[in-house]
């Protein structure tokens, strides 16, 4: 599992004075960077091997601005080709987001889905 602690930005907040709905989508992409990096250690774009097939996301409590908030990210299923990433954003030790994302190892030049390679496949395992 991985972990990201992050302070939420005033400018994340909306006329209520919570976290906007739309900023944990951003904080979770954040805190999936140690997964990219089994596929492109240097994040450079031009060598780019994921796409996102899907997500979800269920509110379970408001976000506040204020306090910080930590972020878990665990490998909840692996496939031929996909995997999917399950994200929980706490504060004040309440989970209040939950969500799991879908990945697909791709071929951008053939636009189609590749295998998983077993030593990234081997990564991914280390983290379920």
């Amino acid at each position: 599992m991985f972990e990201m602690t992050l302070m939420p930005r005033f400018q994340e907040t909306d006329a209520l004075g919570h976290i906007n709905n739309t900023v944990p989508a951003v904080w979770f992409e954040q805190a999936r960077e140690p997964v990219f990096r089994f596929f492109t250690p240097d994040l450079d774009v031009r060598d780019w091997h994921l796409i996102i097939a899907g997500y979800q996301m269920q509110f379970k409590a408001e976000l506040l601005y204020g306090s910080e908030v930590s972020i878990s990210t665990q490998v909840s299923y692996i496939g031929n080709s996909s995997f999917r990433l399950l994200q929980r954003a706490y504060q004040n030790g309440q989970l209040c987001v939950e969500g799991e994302t879908t990945l697909v190892h791709f071929d951008h030049k053939a636009k189609r889905s590749v295998p998983l390679p077993d030593s990234i496949r081997c990564n991914l395992e280390q983290h379920l």
